[in-house]
């Protein structure tokens, strides 16, 4: 049996993104129900509030504390909202997980104008405007942290072309950075988790169909094929690195990324 060792206890955690396109653990889901088990207060932000039912009942079932929203973080009024909303629930805003986020297949040809700024929106200015309105919460009693989940497609090229998605996780890397620094004498830090070809729910729901016609199997065939580890993490694996980057044990982290993808950026091929 699973004992806590409530490392975040009583800490009021905004998870964005923290709803599910399918059964299983995508990144926003593990990342609730890890928290929740450690003692935090979880602040749950989704655009789909349906995707977030089963997260809640999950979290519920153990005794957790879970708090859903629905908001759009691309829309800077919404994003003012749901940090007004956290700290008329909970008093404040202790940690900030940037979790939403999402890729559009294809260069710069075959991506259009528009799929571009959307993804520019949805991957780099949502977590811009969660820490424009998280940051004076945390700034105000000298102390927060800030786990932002980027992508190793931030730092290479990762078995399919999606530059949009490369090019805003990249942002999300260096945005990470620069505000570390700014912020790190105020008692704020900031770091990355850059995931690598996890098998969440979305690599079933949509990745499926963008890159390889819908054949599942054949998919996870070719991105295993890329980890030298002989298995595929989920997103379990990105929530304990963020629950570690979150917690006191990381007081000496800023301004820095954690990879979380098997062994994938260390090969050469």
């Amino acid at each position: 049996m699973y004992t806590p060792a409530l490392r975040v206890k009583d800490k009021v955690v905004i998870v964005t993104g923290a709803g599910c396109v399918g059964p299983g653990w995508g990144n926003g889901r593990a990342i609730s129900v890890r928290f929740a088990q450690e003692g935090a207060k979880v602040f749950a932000v989704d655009i789909n509030p349906a995707a977030m039912t089963e997260t809640q009942d999950m979290i519920r079932e153990f005794g957790g504390e879970f708090t859903p929203h629905v908001a759009d973080v691309t829309n800077s009024s919404a994003v003012a909202e749901l940090i007004d909303a956290c700290v008329a629930k909970y008093g404040t805003v202790d940690i900030l997980i940037n979790n939403v986020g999402g890729p559009a297949p294809g260069g710069p040809v075959a991506l259009s104008e528009e799929a571009f700024d959307s993804q520019i929106d949805l991957n780099l200015k949502s977590v811009f405007l969660t820490c424009k309105y998280a940051i004076p919460i945390m700034e105000a009693k000298g102390a927060g942290a800030i786990v932002n989940i980027a992508s190793i497609s931030g730092i290479r090229f990762s078995g399919a072309p999606q530059v949009g998605y490369a090019v805003s996780k990249a942002g999300v890397i260096q945005f990470g950075r620069v505000v570390a620094v700014e912020y790190a004498k105020k008692g704020i830090r900031i770091n990355s988790i850059l995931p690598g070809q996890l098998h969440t729910p979305l690599v079933d729901a949509v990745l499926a169909n963008t890159q390889s016609g819908g054949d599942i199997e054949t998919l996870l065939k070719k991105r295993q094929a890329r980890i030298p580890m002989p298995f595929t993490g989920d997103g379990r694996d990105t929530a304990n690195a963020a629950l570690f980057l979150a917690s006191d044990e990381a007081r000496f982290i800023t301004g820095t990324e954690l990879i979380v993808d098997g062994g994938m950026t260390a090969k050469c091929d």
